[in-house]
């Protein structure tokens, strides 16, 4: 690439180069160790004479803005005090617009990017040891030959017909999805399928009704498009059908394993929930984000596969089962919204990237994501146990947990009054990391206790980790002997 210099007539041709130069290496526009071209390039490029340009570097050399090596080149040296570029800002008749994206929240994206503790008890994240290297990468090598058969054309705005097929079949086998390939749309995650729903769905006011506690980036999407987002409660048969508010569009849930307390959505409920979206005319957005690890009871059919009205969009993510960085999730879409969502898909990003589309379709069709779940199911049901062990046991005088048969997170209720800010920053200081409730909470929280992935954590770190929340505990909240003696230390 060509060096941006621009010169202008013939007149001072050396001193508009030194000018241009110092001052992109001084704002930092040409950073430390950035080689410049040779100078017979360009004084090529540029028009100019080789000596007018070595007689600058000579100049900048001197000021010890360049230094040569004989052989190699030159290459810049910033100074280190080197003043930054303000930039004048003028007024934009966006501003308001601007200030209220820039208010907008955006929940557990800290809790996303911090750095974690020793022992993390972290939800909606795998332990990246266990994925299956091996396998992906001769997937990703299948990919690279496949892309090369397609490479300088863009893909299928819905996704690539090998994989539609995969996650259909897939969702058909693992979940009692009633679907055809064109009804799924590939997504760079369950978040983008949320974001692109509401965008077809929703315009400024209508009315979303969204579990209270729930999952709150799907509450801050829908208010993003402008929508009154409305909480409603949840008791141990999941969300509280009568209290959904009448006018509403879009009715988010997580049936299968609710987030974060855990429990299933009863059967009752769930046909209670359809009928009401169906007199209301609204959607159902199921997120079935870590459904297909069950530990206890039956497997309970998706709420997808229930819906005689078309009304119930299905929301699946492979970010929990394998790796976040893939990015790549789906949803099934009710027939009436297909072509909507399509376009909608279109104009945000014209397609996902294909090459790991490619990749996820043979991983999934050689068997390889089944094996890697039935594999994964045994690694987080020791660690479940061992959790149920500590909670049910020596920590039950200070919490309850919610009962739970399903995913890699459970919710613990405190049984008194705690305060659980400063077990999390005595917990810190021992290198744990803990969750609180609270914050899935769009209002006051109704229970105070903890949030406890368990997808990162090893299953002998758990003993060492809530070891020591005990010993905190009997610090912060001592309780009677009698009270702490309905469990024993292992």
């Amino acid at each position: 690439m060509e060096l941006h210099i621009l010169i202008d007539g013939t007149r001072d041709l050396g001193g508009q180069l030194y000018r241009q130069l110092s001052e992109a290496i001084r704002s930092g526009r040409l950073t430390d160790g950035q080689q410049l071209p040779p100078s017979r390039l360009l004084a090529s490029q540029l028009g100019l004479s080789r000596k007018t340009v070595s007689d600058v570097y000579d100049k900048l050399g001197y000021e010890k803005l360049l230094v040569g090596k004989v052989g190699v080149g030159s290459f810049v040296q910033t100074p280190h005090a080197s003043p930054q570029r303000r930039h004048a800002s003028a007024p934009l008749a966006s501003a308001q617009r601007i200030a209220r994206w820039e208010a907008t929240p955006t929940p557990l994206r800290r809790a996303s990017q911090e750095t974690p503790a020793r022992y993390a008890f972290i939800g909606g994240r795998a332990t990246p040891a266990h994925f299956p290297q091996d396998e992906w990468r001769a997937c990703m090598l299948h990919a690279l030959r496949q892309g090369g058969q397609a490479r300088g054309r863009y893909g299928p705005v819905e996704g690539l017909p090998a994989l539609r097929a995969a996650i259909a079949g897939h969702a058909a086998f693992s979940r009692g999805i009633h679907c055809t390939e064109e009804q799924v749309l590939v997504t760079s995650g369950a978040q983008q399928a949320l974001h692109l729903l509401a965008q077809t769905l929703l315009e400024p006011g209508d009315t979303v009704a969204v579990e209270e506690p729930g999952y709150p980036v799907a509450r801050a999407v829908f208010a993003s498009q402008g929508a009154r987002v409305v909480g409603i409660e949840v008791d141990e048969d999941g969300l509280m059908v009568g209290q959904i508010p009448d006018g509403t569009r879009l009715i988010y849930v997580t049936p299968a394993h609710q987030f974060p307390l855990g429990m299933p959505m009863s059967m009752a409920r769930r046909h209670a929930l359809l009928e009401r979206a169906q007199q209301l005319g609204a959607i159902i957005i199921e997120d079935d984000y870590d459904s297909a690890f069950r530990y206890e009871g039956r497997p309970e059919d998706a709420l997808q596969s229930m819906d005689r009205y078309g009304i119930v969009a299905h929301v699946g993510s492979f970010s929990k089962i394998m790796l976040p960085e893939l990015r790549l999730g789906y949803v099934v879409l009710p027939q009436a919204i297909v072509a909507a969502v399509q376009t909608v898909k279109y104009l945000s990003d014209c397609h996902t990237a294909s090459l790991g589309q490619h990749a996820l379709a043979k991983f999934i069709g050689d068997g390889h994501l089944l094996r890697h779940i039935r594999r994964c199911h045994d690694i987080y049901a020791g660690r479940r146990e061992r959790l149920l062990h500590w909670f049910n046991g020596p920590l039950a005088p200070w919490f309850r947990l919610v009962p739970a048969s399903a995913g890699f997170h459970v919710a613990a209720l405190a049984q008194a009054p705690l305060d659980i800010a400063e077990l999390q920053r005595r917990a810190r200081q021992a290198d744990i990391s803990l969750y609180a409730l609270a914050s899935f909470y769009h209002g006051p929280a109704r229970h105070e206790g903890l949030f406890l992935g368990y997808g990162a954590i090893d299953k002998l770190d758990i003993d060492t980790a809530l070891a020591k929340v005990l010993a905190i505990l009997q610090e912060i909240a001592p309780v009677s002997v009698s009270a702490a003696a309905s469990g024993s230390v292992p």
